[in-house]
Formats: structure tokens, sequence, C-alpha cells
């Protein structure tokens, strides 16, 4: 049988193609214009786009290139990278790494299989003429089993997908990526035709700088960069494990975050374009920024209430709807593997069979997933806290590098390759100051507006789903039990010859 550990990426092309489908995911189609509409002026969203380009390059691509690094590096997953990179004491900070990604893939598969659904139901229904009927779609959805039917599907799906290993993870993706920027592009030439849409794109890119001076548009443009571009997750690090030695750090990490933000500012454009084009003749444009900022339910309002009905008031708006859940229903794919392949390469690390470990996490993965299926607050609640942990990740991230020593890590790691940018020493200062210090400050705002505005009567309670007690308390359990079997699990990784992992793979073929 193959060992699956030692496989690498095919090609270059391979490799970027299955990272930019941990980047592009529901978070640039389904989160971004939200936010981005959220955290617009008067005139416009085009100083929130500022300040969110800015954190691409103080915070996401930063982190990228350590974690492409880390993982070319360790060849391991992100417990046995932080055992091995920043010593076996702090195999806890990896392990906890590691959870958070798969906690957010205990309810990522639900939105997947919400996804689907929507595909499903724009290609056999007529799309729903009302906010009443639209709604109606989502109420008879949630109404029943579908919910958890759907999510057994999607970790069903994804299971096979990652059955065979990163060779399968990457055919997948060569299918997967392509069809996915296809489906962008075409709704983005539908969208310029629209009547009223250039309304919409030049509110998206116009400026009003007077919102700079507010500090909650900077926290919430580095919130977005940090959950869209993947950054901070322990997901590019595993997929780095498999790269092969002669492919350059610094240009792909470039690359996954600049396409992944260009995808972000595309569906922007056609989410922008689309509801200023169909409401902006019966609305005001408040009243249709107030579209485009309600969440809804699990913050569903945008996409999967408005959505299907605007649609159904275009030309061809059948087709466009499918082809805009099919996209969905792809990004959430692309990242959904990713996430999978974590923690089963943790596993593995471990010392479980690569089959069993997949099946294990996949089984867990739809248990675990099923209260967020069933339970939209325990969704919002699960969303809420380990959202924000990604923060702690990103610090952790950061950490390993500079335990390790960031600027002796930059030599061996990534500067001076062949065919590739040198970091240089400004990665350098990100990695040991920028990146620590927004952690702690995003993630006290965060906590500071738990306290303030989402709870603030029940900020005490652990029980209450926004509250910093909520967080507090998840998070502790799971540090405390990762931290009491540090030993352990540094043990299971390392074991007695650490050189069996060849972390340089200069023994492995195709290196």
């Amino acid at each position: 049988m193959t060992n699956h550990t030692e496989q690498r990426f095919s090609s270059r092309l391979g490799l970027l193609l299955c990272v930019l489908g941990i980047a592009v995911g529901t978070g640039n189609i389904w989160r971004f214009p939200r936010i981005a509409a959220q955290n617009a002026g008067d005139d416009g969203a085009g100083a929130f786009l500022v300040a969110w380009l800015v954190f691409l390059f103080v915070w996401s691509v930063p982190l990228i290139i350590a974690e492409y690094a880390l993982g070319r590096k360790g060849r391991m997953g992100v417990v046995g990278t932080f055992a091995k990179i920043a010593g076996e004491k702090f195999a806890w900070m990896g392990a906890f790494v590691g959870f958070v990604a798969t906690a957010i893939m205990f309810y990522y598969s639900v939105v997947a299989g919400w996804c689907v659904y929507y595909l499903i139901k724009m290609t056999i229904e007529p799309l729903p003429l009302s906010a009443e009927a639209a709604q109606g779609i989502w109420d008879g959805f949630q109404g029943g089993g579908f919910p958890v039917l759907f999510h057994a599907l999607a970790m069903g799906l994804g299971a096979v997908v990652v059955w065979n290993g990163i060779r399968s993870i990457e055919r997948a993706n060569h299918v997967l990526i392509p069809a996915l920027l296809l489906i962008v592009v075409i709704s983005l030439f539908r969208t310029l035709s629209l009547d009223g849409a250039s309304e919409g794109i030049k509110f998206l890119f116009t400026p009003d700088w007077a919102t700079l001076l507010k500090p909650k548009i900077w926290l919430e443009a580095l919130t977005q960069n940090a959950w869209d571009t993947g950054a901070g997750w322990g997901l590019i690090l595993t997929y780095g494990a498999y790269m092969q030695r002669r492919h350059g750090v610094v240009k792909n990490a470039v690359i996954t975050g600049v396409g992944n933000n260009t995808v972000s500012l595309l569906a922007a454009v056609v989410i922008f374009g689309t509801v200023f084009a169909i409401l902006g003749a019966e609305m005001s444009k408040a009243e249709v920024l107030d579209v485009m900022k309600t969440s809804g339910p699990a913050a569903t309002g945008l996409t999967f209430i408005w959505m299907p009905q605007l649609f159904a008031k275009m030309p061809a708006g059948n087709v466009f709807a499918i082809l805009f859940f099919l996209g969905l229903a792809f990004a959430a794919f692309s990242s959904l593997i990713a996430m999978i392949e974590l923690s089963t390469r943790i596993l593995v690390d471990f010392g479980v069979a690569r089959r069993q470990a997949m099946l294990g996490v996949c089984i867990t993965g739809f248990t675990l997933g099923i209260p967020s299926a069933i339970n939209l607050e325990f969704f919002a609640n699960q969303d809420f806290v380990w959202g924000v942990a990604l923060m702690i990740s990103g610090a952790f991230i950061a950490f390993a590098v500079i335990r390790h020593g960031a600027s002796r890590f930059r030599t061996e790691s990534i500067d001076n390759q062949d065919h590739d940018w040198n970091a240089g020493r400004l990665w350098d200062t990100a990695i040991r100051f920028a990146i620590p210090s927004l952690a702690v400050v995003l993630l006290g705002w965060w906590l500071y507006q738990a306290a303030s505005v989402y709870s603030p009567d029940r900020w005490f309670d652990p029980f209450d789903p926004f509250s910093v007690m909520t967080c507090l308390a998840q998070w502790g359990i799971v540090l405390a039990v990762f931290i009491l079997l540090n030993r352990w699990m540094a043990r299971r990784t390392l074991g007695p010859d650490t050189t069996k992992t060849n972390p340089e793979g200069t023994a492995r073929s195709n290196t």
C-alpha cells in the first residue's frame, strides 16, 4: 500500500490549486460582501477595502509564508511540526491550532450541505418570487431532517476525495478551483450587463476616508483577512508538508493571498452589482444596504434568503442561481477537504493507519456536527467561539517561528531558493512584532465586544452563545486537555527516532 505521508504534489500548479482551495471558500462569496457593506461609509466601502488590503500584507501573507515553510521543513501535521520546530514542550500549541480548524470543520460541513441543498433546489424548482417564499424555502429546509442528511452527504463526499491522500485531493482541486473561477467570471460578466449594477460597483470601490478613523473598521478588516485567506489555520502548513523541495515559498504565498483576495473582490462586485441592479429600482440606497448588511439566522440572510429571489427577477435567473450555488458548493468543498486532511494527518503522525484515521475523522466530524445542523443557535455559538480562536492560532504559528528564531528560520527555510523571492527582514518584523501585537489587540477587541455589545448582561454565562465566558470556557477546556497530553503527543509524533520524518525531504523521491 502506498505510504501517503511520502506523497508530494505532482506540480506547483497542483499545490497552488489546492491551497487556493483552502483560501477560496464560502467566506469569499458568503461573508466578504456582507462585511464590506457593514463597514461602508455614507459614500462607499472603498476605505474598508484599503484597510483589508493592508492586512493582506501585514497579517495574511507573512503567516502564509510561515505555514508553507513550516510544513515543508517539518514534513508533518501541525502537532508534529510544532514539536519539531518550536520544541517538544509546545506540541500542545500545534494541537490547539489543529483543533480550532477541526472544530470549524464540524459546522463548516453543515454549510457545505446547505449549499448542496440549495443547488438542487434551484435546479429542480422555480425560484422564489418574494421574501416570504424565499423564507419559506429556508424554514422548510431547517424544519425537517434535511440539514443532518446534507451534512452527512458533505462529510461523505469529503471522505471520498481524501481517501487516497494528497494525490486524490490534487486531482479534485484540478476540477473544483478552475470550475469555481470560471463560474465567478461568468457571473461577473452577467452582473456587468445588468442595468443599475454600476451603482453598486461604484459604491463598493468609492472610499469614505473618514471611516478609517474608526478602530472598528481596521479590526473588521483584519478579521476578514484572517478568515478568507486561511492564514493561521494550520491548513496551509498541512499541505506544505507535501510540497516538493524545489517549489519556493514566497511566490506561492503571494499568489495564494492575492489570488484569494481577487476572488473576494470579484464576488463582492457580483453581489453588490446584482443587489443594487435588482433592488435599486424599488428601494433607496440606504434600504438596499440594509438588505446587504442583514445577517439573518446564522448569517444566512443575504445568501440564502435574498439572492434566490433576486435571481428570480433577472433574465435567465434560473441559470445564474444554479451557477451561484454551484460555485458556493465548490468553494465550500475545497476548504472542507483541507480540514479533513489536516485532522487525518495529525492522526497519521500519531501512528494511525491513514484510511482508519480518515474514517475516524469523518465519522467524528459528522457526529459532532449534528448539533450545529439541528440548532442554529449552537451553530452560531461554534462559529463565534472558534472563529475568534483563529487569532490565537495565528499567534501560535508566529510563536513557533519566533521560538525557533525568526531570522534563522528565514535563512534556513525561506530565502535564497532558486526561482523564488526572498522574504527579507520585513518578514521577521511582521512575525516577531506585527502578528503577535495584532492578535492581542484583535482578541481583546472581540472579547470587549462580547462583554459590551453581544452579551452585556450575561458576559459571565458560559451557556450564553455570544458571551466572553463561552469563549474562555471552551478554549480553556481544550487547552487544559492538550497541555496535560503534551508529553504523550510529542512522543507519539517524534518517536525515539526523529530522523524518520526527514524534515528536508532530501532522501525522498520527487523532492
